[in-house]
């Protein structure tokens, strides 16, 4: 049997509040998701074996745990008989920076439980399939599909078939950031801006004059965080500038491709070590 491709996409946080802290220690938030088109390529196929086979390669592979998004999917998986004991062989390309914010492991996990989905080889009904994204991490549900929503401070997502067609610069320092580091440093919190899942949400003005409140938090902690957005800030042209989750990675919102890529090659001349790339929402 031949590998079939699939794209895993890139997810950004257009806006995050933190609102509270929920009784099974996560913490309560309200966000605006969109995609990029950076992706991780996944290879998938059945194969004759007694157990899973995972590997990854490519640009950010290196140091993935074999205890990762993809083995814990397919454990639980086996675990509740849903694949009928067949086996599978995936292997990775990691386009997608580890700890950047933007749920690279997580957005792999969901894109191959849409994928199984899609082809019939499980079946899952809503509550059933968000218990298993759920316990697989916290952003999994996020992915699946790639259409802009609005996670609620209930914890329900409205989908949206709106686009925002923003170009981006994504820029990343030569280390990651921890979130189970940074959301424990969180002493404050927002109040509920998103209590009527509409369009409006997905206005520019709104997504422009939004925040990630977890932005502070990681300025204060790093440095570097803090001197590489009043570079970013000083790029010409930007509609806006955001961290996405809880970092490292730091999303300029352009209105044209031309402006992004001049963006970029400013950022390559000033900032030689950091990892930047001109990508798009979808």
């Amino acid at each position: 049997m031949k590998f079939i491709k699939i794209k895993s996409y890139a997810k950004v946080n257009l806006s995050l509040n933190i609102l509270g802290k929920l009784t099974s220690k996560l913490h309560k938030i309200e966000s605006i998701v969109s995609f990029l088109d950076l992706h991780d390529e996944i290879y998938l196929k059945i194969i004759k074996s007694c157990d899973h086979q995972i590997s990854f390669y490519g640009s950010f592979s290196k140091g993935i745990s074999k205890k990762n998004t993809i083995s814990k999917l397919l454990y639980a998986l086996d675990k509740k008989k849903l694949l009928n004991n067949q086996k599978f062989e995936i292997r990775i390309k990691k386009n997608i920076p580890q700890q950047s914010g933007m749920g690279g492991g997580s957005m792999n996990a969901s894109s191959i439980i849409s994928f199984f989905l899609k082809k019939k080889i499980i079946k899952l009904k809503d509550r059933k399939l968000k218990n298993l994204s759920n316990s697989i991490g916290s952003d999994v549900i996020l992915g699946a599909n790639k259409k802009n929503k609005v996670l609620f401070s209930n914890g329900k997502l409205k989908i949206f078939d709106k686009k925002l067609n923003f170009h981006v610069l994504v820029a990343k320092p030569n280390f990651g950031c921890s979130t189970k580091q940074i959301f424990s440093r969180v002493i404050e919190y927002s109040k509920p801006l998103y209590n009527k899942p509409n369009k409006s949400l997905l206005n520019r003005d709104i997504i422009i004059n939004s925040s990630n409140d977890l932005e502070k938090i990681v300025f204060q902690k790093y440095s570097k965080f803090r001197k590489l957005k009043s570079f970013l800030l000083k790029l010409p042209n930007s509609l806006f500038i955001r961290m996405t989750g809880s970092g490292s990675s730091i999303v300029v919102y352009f209105q044209s491709k031309k402006a992004a890529v001049r963006g970029s090659k400013l950022f390559k001349k000033k900032l030689k070590s950091y990892w930047c790339i001109v990508s798009k929402t979808i």
